[in-house]
């Protein structure tokens, strides 16, 4: 009686056990599944960051758990660590070799990291398990091109003809296969066949691009008219048509035919917009300017189309720019900005025209707008104090520069950028106390800064002090820009009012092969260092050239000077 009553006990015991255990896996599932759910609603917010961590401690909680390991490799993937993403997306296939998705998602990272081969393995074993997914063929057929396996490429599109039948997808696909292993000939018989038996207007067009990129026109045009006759409208044989045209010179057709792409609409308008780019990119000048006109009409049926699209009117506008139409251009852009004010490369884009256009208060105003409307980009108040220094406000160019240190406290760059134009507008203003003072704030963050350096060294040499540092900070200069004329020129100056006109001389030499003869400055400092070494024909030379460019007056005292001097070696 004691031994069963004990036996008893036990087996209440174990029941209890086990009871609790089940409790317990239940809790814990329901615990992993729910933060499963929630990991995986961050990775569709693109929280990816976020949800890894919470994914890598249900992988560790729940090792068989195949979507924790999916989504995580998943977010390591986004996150740029290919490896780990291999590696997890690999054990949630290993844990459910069943899953298509698991196993896709697994080849296109071996393929996103090149290890094409693998990428092959995993897309001919889906071939075999799924043989009625045509993509997976189509995909084989993309891989294959790039290991340039021809024997598998061809064997997958027979492939492909065999599950679905010939069609003009399988036709076109065979026919690029064939193409891509320079199979010409066959490639295009393969069309014939085709066309032989069942016309379509894409088989035509794919004919007519073969025949005119062997100068076979006529052909061509055949090709494209009977594909315009299968389908009315067919954005690629009217494009065809166009350049048949073109090939031929024949440009009233080719302008009439162009014209029927641009304003067709059966064709996309990003076909239109990438057919009106390449056109301007790859025009010569003479063909804009015997055909201005027809240009012209051609973009304004272009921008009538989509007037408010955003890449319609940046096309449009830099062609007007660059037709010489500055008016139309600007109209275009700012038309383009009223209509996408949150658009933040076509507020660009209008004020870079009015930086061309050199219209500085319109400049100034469009630059304070898009500053208030985007106040995380300081490019548009640096743009704004371009403005300012030709309107010559300085005042206002300074105040504009400490809005964009204010408003850029961690942006090294913008800071530096906006100091040393502080710098330069003290000194035009001739406070040079302040503009040294400025630019030493800028140099204790940027030590190396060329621009800084130099300016600060040029305008220590214009008042004749501290040569020694002008000197130390201007042969920075020239060893990190070694051609770079301004430094050059520069450092040369300073060589030569320490009075070493000698070792001056090979730097100015080196700065006239750098673009030194489109600067007056640099012209005039090369002649006074030649006078000083009594090359005195050479200094003539140097100097009717700075005479003949200083119409404007940029150096005031020049001609008297020059003309003084001259006198002095002429008696």
């Amino acid at each position: 009686m004691k031994r069963l009553t004990a036996a008893a006990g036990v087996l209440v015991l174990l029941i209890s056990i086990s009871l609790t255990c089940d409790a317990q896996k239940k809790s814990t599932l329901k615990a992993t599944e729910g933060a499963l759910v929630d990991a995986v609603t961050l990775f569709d917010d693109a929280q990816y960051s976020k949800a890894l961590p919470m994914l890598e401690a249900i992988c560790t909680v729940s090792p068989s758990n195949d979507a924790a390991w999916y989504y995580r490799g998943l977010c390591e993937a986004y996150l740029g660590d290919s490896d780990n993403a291999i590696a997890h997306v690999r054990e949630a296939s290993r844990l459910d070799p069943s899953n298509y998705w698991y196993r896709d998602r697994l080849a296109r990272l071996y393929a996103g990291t090149g290890q094409l081969e693998a990428a092959a393995d995993i897309y001919e074993s889906l071939a075999k398990d799924f043989p009625k997914n045509n993509e997976i063929y189509y995909t084989l057929v993309r891989i294959y091109l790039q290991l340039g396996n021809s024997d598998k490429l061809i064997s997958t599109v027979e492939e492909i003809e065999t599950v679905s039948g010939r069609d003009e997808m399988t036709v076109l696909t065979r026919y690029d296969a064939l193409m891509r292993l320079g199979r010409q000939d066959e490639a295009y018989s393969v069309l014939e066949q085709y066309n032989d038996e069942f016309s379509s207007a894409r088989i035509l067009c794919a004919m007519g691009d073969y025949n005119i990129a062997r100068f076979r026109d006529t052909l061509a045009l055949d090709n494209y008219t009977e594909a315009l006759s299968y389908e009315a409208g067919n954005p690629q044989a009217l494009l065809g048509i166009s350049e048949v045209y073109r090939y031929r010179s024949d440009y009233p057709n080719y302008f009439a035919s162009v014209n029927s792409f641009i304003t067709g609409e059966q064709v996309p308008l990003d076909a239109k917009s990438r057919y009106m780019e390449s056109l301007f990119r790859h025009t010569d000048g003479a063909f804009f300017r015997n055909f201005k006109a027809n240009l012209d009409l051609l973009v304004e049926n272009y921008v009538a189309q989509a007037p408010a699209d955003t890449l319609v009117g940046a096309t449009a506008s830099s062609y007007y720019y660059n037709t010489g139409n500055s008016a139309k251009a600007l109209e275009t852009i700012s038309y383009t900005v009223e209509t996408n004010p949150t658009h933040i490369s076509s507020r660009a884009l209008q004020i870079q025209l009015l930086s061309l256009m050199e219209d500085w208060d319109a400049l100034d105003s469009a630059c304070e707008k898009a500053w208030a409307d985007f106040p995380e980009e300081p490019g548009f108040l640096e743009m704004k104090t371009y403005a300012d220094y030709h309107k010559k406000d300085y005042d206002t160019l300074i105040a504009d520069c400490e809005r964009l240190i204010a408003a850029a406290p961690r942006d090294t760059a913008v800071i530096v950028r906006a100091l040393s134009t502080i710098g330069d507008t003290y000194y035009m203003k001739g406070d040079s106390r302040r503009a040294f003072s400025t630019y030493e704030k800028a140099l204790k963050i940027d030590p190396g800064n060329c621009p800084i350096l130099n300016n600060y060294a040029y305008y220590l040499s214009l008042e004749g002090r501290k040569l020694k540092k002008a000197y130390a900070m201007s042969k920075i200069t020239i060893e990190k820009e070694p051609d770079n004329a301004t430094y050059l020129d520069t450092f040369g100056w300073i060589l030569f009012l320490q009075g070493k006109a000698l070792e001056a001389k090979p730097f100015f030499k080196h700065a006239m092969l750098y673009g030194g003869k489109d600067s007056i400055a640099i012209l005039d400092h090369y002649a006074e260092v030649l006078y000083a070494l009594k090359e005195y024909d050479l200094a003539r030379v140097y100097w009717n050239m700075a005479k003949a460019k200083n119409e404007n007056g940029e150096i005031p005292d020049l001609d008297a000077r020059v003309d003084k001097k001259l006198k002095a070696i002429d008696k």
